[in-house]
């Protein structure tokens, strides 16, 4: 991991300056097809390269007209009156320098509450989770997302270690999608949109992170996926072992056809996954 700092103190969020102690990390990606961390981070520190627009999120509200600091009122579309910006900001950015390598930003800090989840009928996940975004290109570069999730993995591992988490725990580290499908986030669909298209999702990630931790996961049986509708033993035999005629060393270690028949799998069921080489 290339890891910098470059706070954003001219936000809202960090000028506010709440605490917030971690429990978790919330994973983003920004949706938008621009890898250079120099759209959101700024101004240019000799690394990032200069944004000619000006409109990275070290501003009041990112995405207004630069005003100084003034009252927030909603404009009833989720920006403000009197800018036109956002109250948004999240811990770090992950994405492309101005030399083409992949670095992570550091935006907040980590124990300070940030602006990047909203929130759900149960609460808002910015209360608990350091949040951070990777920027996205086309989302079709096996290259660049391969780069960018591994950074991913490092960053949460780093984070993981430093407010001592355990990655593969229930709720620790999540994305977007799953903090709304959990009632504390808004609803949108990163990173798992991007992740799916290159073969992984956030089961894989939290193995990922785990693993750059140095630690065991995934042991013979120690990783698990939620099976979701629509899926099948084939398919995550694939994704997980790299062979889809392995479907059936998934089904032994779940207690075998009687157990785990594949014609009577339900979304929501929590499967173990054996430890096997060629997973992608």
């Amino acid at each position: 991991m290339k890891l910098y700092q470059l706070l954003l103190t001219k936000n809202e969020c960090y000028i506010v300056g709440r605490a917030m102690a971690p429990k978790g990390v919330m994973v983003h990606s920004t949706a938008a097809n621009n890898p250079k961390l120099s759209r959101y981070v700024g101004p240019d520190d000799g690394r990032l390269g200069k944004n000619p627009y000006n409109n990275h999120w070290n501003a009041y509200h990112p995405g207004g007209n630069n005003a100084p600091p003034h009252a927030y009122v909603n404009n009833g579309a989720g920006r403000c009156k009197t800018c036109g910006g956002q109250r948004i900001c999240c811990h770090a950015f992950i994405g492309k320098l101005a030399d083409g390598s992949i670095a992570t930003y550091q935006t907040l800090p980590w124990a300070m509450r940030g602006w990047h989840g909203a929130s759900g009928p149960k609460g808002s996940v910015n209360d608990t989770h350091i949040g951070f975004e990777i920027t996205e290109d086309d989302t079709r570069d096996p290259v660049y997302f391969r780069k960018v999730f591994t950074e991913a993995a490092e960053l949460c591992a780093h984070l993981c270690k430093q407010f001592k988490l355990d990655p593969m725990r229930d709720g620790v580290v999540i994305g977007h999608a799953e903090g709304y499908r959990r009632g504390i986030a808004s609803n949108h669909g990163d990173p798992d949109h991007w992740m799916k298209k290159h073969g992984e999702s956030m089961d894989s990630f939290r193995a990922a992170v785990k693993r750059a931790m140095g630690g065991s996961a995934p042991a013979p049986g120690g990783l698990t996926h939620t099976y979701r509708d629509g899926e099948t033993l084939w398919s995550l035999a694939v994704k997980y072992l790299g062979d889809g005629n392995r479907w059936t060393e998934i089904q032994a270690l779940n207690g075998g056809p009687g157990a785990c028949d594949p014609n009577r799998l339900r979304g929501g069921t929590v499967l173990k996954i054996p430890d096997g080489g060629g997973a992608k």
